[in-house]
């Protein structure tokens, strides 16, 4: 059975953890490197597979430079490598920028084959990347129809969109409804670095009333929040560039925050990567945190073995709206 549905755990419960792709190609703020990462990124996408990870979201401006569509060239190789049985509980979702070349209901349709071939046909979700509302609104709505189009004519199962704020989610909802075709996703920026979709009356609320899934990205900040404090562990690689330039500035205003999660977690499989993202999972979403070496894979999926308390919830809520100098960069192109 198709992972293309809901993104809720089986019985109701708290949502999945998927898997974000965007390091996957990506030289700048990474350090991606084809010769020694492809391998690595195999395993581990073999190793999400066995660990119950089917949820990857990825998108066509993913990977520097000439690498630019990289991150959906290897998960496409990786797909058909699995079994087709495997392939089949899988729900790759890609995102595609709109450019301002992409005019148009047709806008997206080179865009979207492009796609498809690299990841081999195996895309189950296309997604609006960011909203236009700010710059050029009137470009969004062909945009979105086209991708209506899509899902009408049997190209793809469903739709999502990211980057979107409360008002302009209510009228892309409204817009697709019209004509007959569910938005199912929306993906945000989302950790304890970055609550506000959280506040009332946000995205979140939105979420809920109209039946979308949350998913978060950047549920670990960039990995900020998976670090214990130990930067020699054995997963852990040197930081270069932009994330030690953050880091630096935000990780002595996260002692408190650190603290708590490691009261938390201390003794629990996943440790602070766990905690992190059970706590996007408390509030009903699916966290997409980036995944590049089996270690990794396995603290995400031990996250699935437990759940924050109410209590400890709480706790960490008020910590997160508390520390408001330490907040991530916001998306600039996040719409109202």
């Amino acid at each position: 059975m198709a992972l293309s549905g809901s993104i809720m755990a089986s019985g109701g419960e708290q949502p999945r953890i998927g898997v974000g792709t965007w390091a996957w190609g990506n030289q700048f703020l990474w350090g991606y490197n084809p010769d020694r990462d492809d391998d690595t990124l195999a395993a581990t996408f073999r190793h999400c597979l066995d660990q119950g990870l089917r949820f990857f979201d990825t998108a066509d401006s993913y990977g520097t430079g000439r690498l630019n569509g990289r991150s959906e060239t290897l998960l496409g190789r990786f797909a058909m490598a699995a079994s087709a049985e495997e392939r089949d509980q899988l729900c790759i979702a890609t995102k595609l920028a709109p450019f301002p070349w992409r005019l148009g209901r047709q806008g997206y349709a080179h865009a979207f084959a492009a796609s498809q071939e690299r990841l081999q046909g195996q895309m189950k979700r296309v997604q609006l990347h960011w909203s236009t509302a700010r710059y050029a609104p009137w470009q969004e709505g062909p945009l979105l129809d086209g991708l209506a189009d899509l899902v009408r004519s049997g190209a793809t199962e469903s739709i999502g969109v990211s980057n979107v704020g409360p008002k302009r989610l209510r009228e892309l909802h409204r817009r697709l409804s019209d004509q007959g075709v569910s938005l199912s996703s929306l993906q945000v920026q989302l950790s304890l670095l970055a609550p506000q979709p959280l506040q009332p009356g946000g995205v979140a609320d939105v979420c809920r009333e109209l039946k979308i899934d949350l998913i978060a990205y950047s549920p670990l900040a960039l990995g900020l929040l998976s670090r214990s404090g130990n930067a020699n562990a054995a997963h852990t690689r040197p930081l270069t560039g932009a994330r030690r330039s953050l880091f630096r500035r935000l990780e002595p205003q996260i002692l408190a925050l650190r603290n708590r999660m490691q009261e938390i977690g201390g003794n629990r499989p996943g440790g602070h990567a766990a905690v992190a993202l059970n706590w996007c999972r408390a509030h009903g979403a699916m966290p997409i945190p980036g995944l590049r070496s089996c270690a990794q894979v396995d603290a995400a999926a031990e996250a699935l073995s437990w759940q924050l308390s109410p209590h400890e919830r709480a706790a960490l809520d008020q910590l997160a709206w508390t520390s408001e100098a330490a907040r991530m960069p916001a998306n600039p192109f996040q719409s109202n």
